[in-house]
């Protein structure tokens, strides 16, 4: 149990981290303004976390021991993964380009899932509801500004849709989604302030029209589902069962029809259906393949994009195209599965369970509304639908990971069956012990030092590599490539570097980078199809290269391709 004084300022380490790791972006000095940095902070402040979970927290194992294990199960198999993976270190530990979705990246994930787990305050779970408002405040103001008078924020969009602080039109709908189910279910309360219920008449239009504006179905879908949830827990506080039960059957009638018409059966087809249904529907076979293909250890943390092409069904060819390939199941067990194989696959899916058992206690224990309950369910399952048809964000997946130990911490707190230190707790408060606090405060902030480190690197080498790109400077380019602890490889720069290089008709540093690549990481289709295409290349390695991307692309009756 921890102490008043600590849980108070883990409780605020956690709510600061989470609505920060959402919002934070950086842009210009890097190519990618939004995964690393988002890293950054959600290793720093889950270090913070860890260094108070250190004090305090004596009861931690005993009173969640289901969580420790699935949660110890989960990171053992992440590092088992590692240890068989063919693709390199540096890829399992920080994640492919554009998603740094590596094994720091759940380490982080799960201290902060457990760091929240242990908070017995409802004031607590109070801030990280605050937190989740503020981050969806932030993104509500700022793509009103994008759409009214343009994106002050110099990146590539693509799209033409609103981006917020996710740089994706999908993951900002998915995560304005859950704020407006949960900005509602709040104000619902007779407890909220009135300032909060006026806002509604501002906040919660404004929100709905951006999700429009993002065509984003699943920001739709997460939407509804989520107002349509708030609304039975407010009518089950209210009403009698009859009521409820008809409201139960609409809902259910109408998430029927939206399910079918994903499927293009049905009324709702128009409105439900897009091409990237069927695209998911290919995306989520090869992640299931590429996880029975490695059963007990996976293919390595982030790296399914080595084996899209290699385990991808035929039909695949056709649509969406044998040119098309992802680095994503578009969807997170799935992407479980194919890292990790079973184990890791299980032990998350254990980890959810875990979270989904105890808020359906704590829904079967009162018919009382409460706000704090139904923002962190209404924000829980939003973010398990989002996570079944979409990416791991981590501007989102923060969310679904801490929401889970509050989910579980608030059951504890609610429990009429709480140890009897617990009760004493939620009577008077413990006594406070300074010299614990200061303990804490110091460990703490050594940790997080060390949280800082290891979340760094992708962003360090992000920037040195676009400071290079901006020079147009061969020698500064080159220097790019110099591989460090602060300077991880990836693929995407070897790729971008190479060509640079080709068509600045040097080819002795293309052909140079280009061995180098396909030594750091043998798997990569991409790497073995630029050394055949570049000039400098001798045809051993031309023929070589071609049996290569023959063995990673298996299917394909072109593998030269240039398209």
């Amino acid at each position: 149990m921890l102490v008043p004084t600590v849980e108070k300022s883990l409780a605020r380490v956690l709510a600061v981290g989470a609505g920060f790791t959402t919002v934070f972006i950086v842009s210009g000095s890097v190519s990618d303004p939004v995964n690393a940095p988002k890293l950054l902070i959600l290793g720093i402040s889950s270090a913070l976390a860890l260094g108070f979970m250190f004090f305090g927290a004596k009861r931690a194992f005993s009173d969640s021991r289901w969580l420790w294990i699935a949660c110890l199960v989960f990171l053992g198999s992440g590092l088992l993964s590692i240890s068989t993976s063919n693709s390199p270190l540096s890829q399992n530990l920080y994640g492919s380009y554009g998603r740094n979705n590596g094994f720091f990246a759940y380490l982080f994930l799960t201290i902060a899932l457990l760091a929240t787990s242990l908070l017995r305050q409802r004031e607590s779970l109070t801030k990280i509801v605050h937190a989740l408002f503020v981050a969806g405040i932030l993104n509500v103001v700022y793509c009103f500004w994008v759409i009214v008078f343009g994106d002050f924020v110099g990146w590539n969009n693509p799209y033409g849709n609103i981006l917020g602080t996710f740089g994706n039109p999908n993951f900002i709908g998915a995560f304005l989604g859950i704020f407006i189910a949960t900005y509602l279910g709040f104000g619902l309360s007779s407890k909220s302030p009135k300032w909060f219920k006026f806002s509604m008449l501002f906040v919660i239009p404004l929100t709905a029209f951006e999700i429009y504006d993002s065509s984003a179905i699943q920001g739709r879908v997460v939407g509804l589902g989520g107002m349509a949830i708030v609304g039975f827990l407010y009518l089950r506080s209210r009403f009698s069962g009859l009521i409820v039960w008809i409201y139960s059957l609409f809902c259910g009638a109408i998430g029927a029809l939206g399910l079918l018409g994903a499927l293009q059966i049905g009324p709702l087809t128009s409105l439900i259906y897009k091409t990237s249904v069927s695209l998911r529907g290919q995306y989520w076979l090869a992640g299931w393949n590429t996880g029975q293909s490695h059963p007990f250890n996976g293919v390595g943390m982030d790296s399914f994009g080595d084996w899209y092409r290699r385990t991808r069904d035929p039909h695949a060819l056709e649509l969406p195209g044998v040119n098309t390939v992802v680095n994503a199941a578009h969807n997170v067990p799935l992407d479980m599965f194919a890292f990790g194989g079973w184990p890791l696959f299980l032990s998350y899916l254990l980890i959810m369970a875990l979270g989904g058992r105890a808020l359906l206690k704590t829904l079967m224990r009162t018919k009382q509304y409460d706000p704090i309950f139904t923002v962190i369910s209404t924000a829980w399952i939003g973010y398990q639908v989002q996570s079944i048809i979409s990416i791991n964000q981590i501007g989102l997946a923060i969310w679904g990971w801490i929401l889970t130990g509050a989910a579980i911490a608030y059951e504890r707190i609610s429990s009429n069956n709480a140890p009897a230190g617990e009760k004493q707790k939620a009577g008077r408060a413990l006594p406070k012990d300074e010299n614990l606090y200061l303990k804490s405060l110091t460990t703490a902030s050594v940790v997080g030092v060390v949280g800082l480190v290891v979340a760094l690197p992708p962003l360090t080498g992000d920037s040195k590599w676009r400071s290079a790109q901006v020079s147009q400077n061969a020698d500064q380019l080159a220097n790019s490539m110099v591989q460090s602890y602060f300077n991880p490889h990836n693929s995407m720069k070897f790729l971008a570097n190479i060509q640079a290089f080709e068509q600045a008709n040097l080819p002795d540093l293309a052909h140079r980078y280009a061995l180098e690549a396909v030594s750091w990481n043998s798997e990569s289709f991409d790497l073995w199809k630029v050394l055949y295409l570049i000039s400098g290349s001798t045809p051993e390695e031309k023929q070589l290269a071609l049996q290569n991307m023959k063995r990673l692309d298996p299917l394909n009756p072109d593998v030269t391709s240039r398209t």
